[in-house]
């Protein structure tokens, strides 16, 4: 019996143990968009960087690949169905998995990046119906569908947020009235917390998650206002009035050293809101209607924001500590901004794919290539791993070679 009870304590461990693996995160660790990559080069050929792959089997879709397990997980639909497909790291396809009906209406296709935990991948239909998908079974663990779970409503463009997962805890933001924000056990679904927020609507925004000394924070964006939540107890601390024309603000906010900068596009800019020792509460300290990405997102390399504007449509870089803008350059088109080395990748609406410095004093682009494969448009965020670039452009995804 001892011998038994051993046993099942192991195998207990060794499920477990497969779950626990860290998951990966939209746009790198934390979020950042920053990424290491060694013997990155330093410039690109006349053509651009070297194309290894490329897959064309896609679907329609806007979202990421997430590297895992030494495999590669993107999702994209096809014919109305929500699909993920794994293919191994030479961009052959292992296996696929169908999981909901995808969102069809304006600009159709998949919106959320999958998320990996070990062998369970997380996946969220623009429709809002949320799957922890086992990747040994093919089945699901469990499910959620916002709207008739969680009173949520959808939005015009659809769920977007890339769920975000800390532990056993599994963030999301169904904007209901009730359930505007959660978090949920992300092994079983059953809920942790629940925060009416201010019962406006999801706003296409993945959260962040701050660890400060005392605190754990969520920040992340309704339709109107920015929201700092409690992770532990799901208490609202704090809320910032961050409107738009659309209610549409896809980036994450950015955390350096008690400072978290927001921004969003149609104009409203960016605003660096200082936070409290404790978390509990902010005050602005300064704005700029220029720094106006809409959804590419922005980089803080050494002191200095780095992104693209909407309206203003120039890309800028900015003063962390004071606001002010270094430069603002309309050499290559508005668009999605991650960094590797200190340097800058961008991917323009044009579909073009550059590499620029990390200098405050211009914009001084090193390289530039066409995206010439793929379709519809230039919106998703690329992803580095292991010295490799993989740029998704509609059905296809590319993966591009960076480094020596």
């Amino acid at each position: 019996m001892k011998r038994l009870s051993v046993f099942v304590f192991a195998l207990v461990c060794l499920v477990l143990g497969s779950n626990a693996q860290e998951a990966t995160s939209w746009r790198g660790t934390s979020g950042s968009g920053i990424y290491t990559v060694d013997k990155l080069l330093p410039q690109w050929p006349a053509e651009g960087p070297r194309i290894i792959w490329s897959f064309d089997k896609l679907g329609q879709g806007f979202s990421s690949p997430a590297l895992a397990n030494n495999k590669i997980y993107i999702n994209g639909m096809v014919d109305s169905i929500a699909t993920l497909f794994v293919l191994d790291l030479n961009g052959k396809e292992i296996q696929q998995f169908k999981y909901g009906k995808e969102f069809a209406a304006s600009y159709p296709g998949t919106r959320s990046t999958p998320i990996i935990a070990g062998d369970l991948a997380y996946l969220l239909t623009g429709n809002g119906k949320l799957t922890c998908l086992s990747l040994k079974s093919g089945n699901p663990v469990w499910e959620k569908d916002f709207m008739t779970d969680f009173d949520g409503i959808n939005i015009t463009w659809g769920y977007t947020e890339s769920v975000l997962i800390d532990g056993d805890k599994l963030f999301c933001t169904p904007g209901g009235k009730n359930n505007n924000v959660m978090a949920l056990n992300r092994l079983t679904g059953e809920t942790i917390w629940n925060c009416t927020g201010l019962g406006e609507t999801s706003a296409y925004c993945t959260p962040l998650l701050v660890k400060l000394p005392n605190r754990q924070l969520l920040v992340t964006h309704t339709s109107a206002h920015v929201l700092g939540i409690d992770a532990t107890s799901g208490k609202m601390l704090w809320s910032f009035a961050h409107p738009n024309q659309w209610a549409v603000h896809p980036n994450t906010p950015i955390y350096h050293d008690g400072g978290l900068f927001v921004f969003s596009g149609y104009g409203q800019g960016g605003e660096k809101l200082k936070l409290s020792a404790d978390g509990s509460s902010v005050s602005k300290e300064w704005e700029i209607k220029s720094f106006d990405s809409r959804m590419g997102g922005a980089v803080l390399i050494d002191g200095f924001l780095f992104g693209s504007g909407d309206k203003d449509r120039s890309w800028q870089c900015v003063d962390w500590k004071t606001g002010e803008q270094k430069y603002a350059s309309t050499e290559v088109g508005k668009g999605v901004t991650i960094a590797a080395n200190k340097k800058l990748i961008g991917y323009s609406e044009r579909g073009e794919l550059f590499m620029a410095d990390a200098d405050p004093s211009a914009f001084k682009v090193i390289s530039k290539a066409k995206v010439t494969l793929g379709s519809e448009q230039h919106w998703a965020h690329p992803v580095i791993h292991n010295g490799v670039l993989y740029l998704r452009h509609g059905n296809v995804l590319i993966a591009y070679q960076i480094s020596e």
